[in-house]
């Protein structure tokens, strides 16, 4: 629900960030909307980077053959083939020596907050053999497998987990000490 704040009008972007889950189960035959998909990298294509560099690439994954195989490749992680795709991420050092990972996955990031104000569910993978990804979606020598993604209509809706609470977590001029807004 958008709200006016200072004469503008806000999206809920606080209801996107609270309902985002790591959703393993998707609906089976249930696609993307290309026109969602596109918005999801845009979202992706936007995300800043160091010194505006944008070190990423996306390599968006929909052949079922393959999505099996980038799920053995992630310690057999085999739901992520049931998802209606697979965003595979890349960077390259060459463009961003030293941010180019970092880059890459809040650019991520972006596409997983842009699944979720869509209704769609996405999983971050973190654990994949980073050569067989790189194979299986043939990345040229020099990038990197950084993360993927899994995206899909969900089939689930887990609860919230747990989080710290604020004050263990954020502290004022320097840590341990109480935070004061």
């Amino acid at each position: 629900m958008a709200e006016l704040h200072g004469g503008e009008i806000l999206m809920e972007f606080f209801e996107v960030v609270r309902s985002r889950r790591s959703i393993r189960r998707y609906r089976p035959g249930a696609p993307i909307r290309p026109e969602d998909l596109k918005a999801i990298l845009e979202a992706a294509r936007l995300a800043p980077s160091a010194k505006n560099l944008q070190p990423w690439y996306l390599v968006v994954v929909r052949d079922p053959e393959r999505k099996k195989e980038l799920a053995r490749a992630a310690v057999g992680q085999m739901f992520i083939a049931d998802a209606d795709v697979v965003l595979v991420c890349l960077s390259d050092p060459a463009r961003s020596p030293r941010w180019h990972d970092k880059d890459a996955m809040i650019a991520l990031e972006h596409a997983a907050l842009a699944a979720t104000a869509l209704g769609y569910g996405s999983c971050w993978i973190g654990a994949f053999d980073p050569e067989a990804v790189k194979r299986i979606v043939r990345a040229p020598e020099g990038l990197e497998a950084v993360a993927m993604m899994a995206i899909g209509v969900p089939d689930e809706s887990p609860p919230p987990r747990p989080r710290r609470p604020l004050e263990e977590m954020a502290f004022s001029e320097e840590f341990g000490k109480p935070l004061v807004l």
